[in-house]
């Protein structure tokens, strides 16, 4: 006998019957958020190639590129598979990688798929280069600058010019351009701090692309960028091409920054839970905890009841393993025993590590399923 739990939701399910924990998308927001985003690169003459570890969703990145994306960005080299299955033709491996496996999977890859990778080492060059071509693939090679992260990428113009030389001994491998990304600075809060750190990374980058030029070697790619750092790099004139993720959902993190007028985010992404036990005056408890929801980044930094109705305001205190812990705001001796069983939604901290807990998205409108999308890069960490 097969075994297994029922759907937690069903299209056409009011929101409050949706089972908890689940993973929900406010479609009104996320569509602003998308077409915010295209419009944006579109003005600015920039590509767009939104980073799908955020969401790990081909259904989520089909939206994207229908909205004018020209591919997207993956982390690891599993994670790409779902993307090329769904027919994504352009995806963009925006790490380094080693290994006989991972050279397997690259090939393979590129024999479906127009795939770039990034190198900061010769023989990861020379690695991919005999791989490929024994697989009779050809493959675009970006190597990364250190912008300022200092974690991947080469530190110098030499080690940069190098690299290229040995991409251009590569019958199979093709130099597409650089990579300079720095996400250290994506989440500094106040925003002219931010926009400053964005300009010493571009000049870094620009640097890179001077030695180039100075070599007869044209970089037609300059790509990397992030949510934060979007409304800098696209009026750069550095960067070819922007790598944001986390625009389409924002998160208590990326909320918690400074933002300009020109672009402004809603968030779209939330954990529905459940009150499940109220015991103690001015405390409840939902049924999220630490496998249902990310706190790399922090605590929910707002728990909003799915009855706007209800009261009081509510603070997420701790995460345990599938409990979280809430405090009344203002009414410290409120009674929730009433209250069990009512709805709250948790935006998460960190959205992509959340992401990754779960198996499906649950898509609404109106408090009304319309959509349910698989997560189907979901644990493809290799």
């Amino acid at each position: 006998m097969t075994l297994v739990p029922p759907p937690a939701a069903r299209v056409g399910d009011s929101l409050a019957s949706v089972a908890t924990p689940s993973l929900t998308i406010d479609l009104d927001a996320f569509d602003a958020n998308l077409a915010a985003m295209s419009a944006f690169a579109m003005r600015h003459g920039v590509a767009l190639r939104p980073h799908a570890k955020a969401h790990k969703s081909s259904e989520i990145a089909r939206r994207q590129i229908e909205a004018g994306a020209v591919g997207v960005c993956c982390q690891k080299l599993s994670e790409a598979y779902p993307f090329a299955a769904a027919g994504v033709k352009s995806i963009h491996v925006s790490n380094e990688f080693v290994g006989v496996d991972k050279l397997a999977m690259a090939v393979e890859l590129a024999s479906h798929v127009r795939l770039s990778v990034c190198v900061d080492a010769l023989p990861q060059v020379q690695a991919l280069g005999d791989a490929a071509a024994r697989a009779g693939v050809t493959i675009d090679v970006l190597p990364e600058v250190d912008a300022g992260q200092h974690r991947c990428g080469v530190t110098n113009e030499d080690a940069l010019l190098a690299i290229v030389d040995g991409i251009a001994s590569q019958s199979a491998l093709r130099f597409a351009g650089i990579q300079a990304y720095h996400g250290g600075i994506q989440h500094v809060i106040d925003w002219t701090a931010r926009k400053d750190e964005a300009s010493r990374a571009a000049d870094v980058a620009a640097r890179y692309v001077r030695a180039l030029d100075a070599r007869g070697v044209a970089c037609a790619i300059v790509t990397g960028g992030g949510t934060g750092t979007v409304e800098f790099d696209a009026t750069s004139g550095v960067f070819t091409e922007l790598q944001p993720g986390s625009y389409l959902f924002m998160d208590g993190d990326y909320g918690g920054i400074g933002w300009s007028g020109d672009l402004r985010w809603r968030h779209s992404l939330f954990v529905l839970s459940m009150i499940m036990s109220a015991t103690r005056p001015g405390m409840a408890v939902c049924d999220v905890g630490l496998k249902g929801l990310a706190v790399d980044s922090g605590l929910p930094r707002s728990v909003q009841w799915l009855d706007a109705n209800s009261e009081p305001a509510l603070t997420y205190l701790c995460a345990n393993d599938e409990h979280g812990m809430l405090k009344a705001q203002r009414e410290p001796e409120v009674d929730f025993a009433e209250r069990v069983g009512k709805r709250v939604l948790l935006p998460p901290g960190h959205c992509d590590p959340t992401v990754n807990l779960y198996d499906e998205y649950v898509c609404h409108r109106n408090g009304r399923v319309t959509d349910i999308w698989p997560i189907d890069a979901r644990g493809l960490s290799r």
